[in-house]
């Protein structure tokens, strides 16, 4: 909101000095002062460029948005660079003090949240490819698993286009029926036996469009973040659970998952936790987009 108030007052500054330099060259018309008005003039022009650039700056809502204008202007990013999108669900699952992580299906070695990136279905992606030529993400080799996935690329001109559609009209998963990936990560696998969960939609995070050294390319990433309301006995059984030693899952601190898992104290300085985990701790919600549904409670029977 403080932001949204700079960019407004920003906008109103310059609207006044159009005023203020149109009124010059009124006056110096009236005078015969040219040189003033020459002035006069440059300097409207001048501002009449920058009171565009202020509505612009008070059109971009969101974070993501500023930082795709600010690449654009700085010659970073033009119409045509390829942008790649990852946009995922997390759960987060808490008992006591712990969150219930499980293994990467990857292989990395590294514990995660449940949850996993959505999916679109056959006819959405004939409309995305035909209104936004978004091409499979090459970074992830694409098996049955990720088929459909929101791993895409795409030209910078469509992003915005395709965010309005992906948040409306798109025809994929959505926040009231999200119980795949915790079918298939704690169900199908044998970890739990569940016929039915609920869950609170928390809010979403976004990151800005930004460079990944990783992958090398311009990348924008977004996670829904979903918690877990366990009924009594599902409460009981993930205390259980905690107290069952698996290579499949672990249960860890808050503290934990801020350090990826390493531990100086004991020498441990390997990462043991995907750093995405963080999304998932209750102290980020403050800082997640209440998007559309936040606060609402869904279930999903499996």
């Amino acid at each position: 909101m403080i932001l949204v108030q700079k960019k407004a007052w920003r906008a109103i500054l310059f609207f006044v000095l159009i005023i203020a330099s149109g009124a010059a060259i009124w006056i110096c018309e009236q005078k015969d002062w040219s040189i003033g008005e020459a002035i006069a003039g440059a300097l409207t022009a001048i501002f009449i460029e920058r009171l565009w650039l202020a509505i612009q700056d008070l059109l971009d809502t969101t974070n993501w948005k500023t930082s795709q204008r600010r690449l654009k202007r700085g010659r970073y990013v033009n119409d045509d660079t390829i942008i790649r999108i990852s946009f995922a669900y997390l759960y987060r699952i808490k008992t006591g003090n712990k969150y219930l992580l499980i293994q990467n299906a990857r292989n990395t070695g590294k514990y995660q949240p449940v949850g996993g990136v959505y999916k679109f279905t056959e006819k959405e992606k004939m409309y995305l490819k035909n209104h936004f030529q978004v091409k499979d993400d090459d970074k992830i080799p694409i098996d049955e698993s990720s088929r459909n996935d929101y791993r895409l690329r795409m030209e910078n001109r469509y992003l915005r286009a395709f965010m309005r559609r992906f948040n409306g009209k798109a025809d994929r998963e959505r926040m009231d029926n999200i119980g795949r990936e915790f079918r298939e990560e704690l169900i199908d696998s044998g970890i739990l036996k569940w016929k039915q969960i609920q869950y609170r939609f928390c809010g979403r995070h976004i990151t800005e469009l930004s460079f990944d050294e990783h992958f090398q390319v311009y990348e924008l990433l977004l996670a829904d973040i979903v918690e877990l309301i366990p009924t009594k006995e599902q409460e009981q059984e993930l205390q259980a659970l905690m107290i069952t030693p698996s290579e499949k899952y672990r249960f860890v601190t808050a503290d934990e998952i801020k350090t990826l898992g390493i531990d100086t104290r004991a020498g441990d300085l390997i990462e043991s936790i995907g750093d995405h985990s963080k999304k998932i701790l209750e102290e980020t919600e403050g800082s997640t987009i209440k998007a559309a549904g936040a606060g609402k409670v869904y279930e999903v029977r499996f």
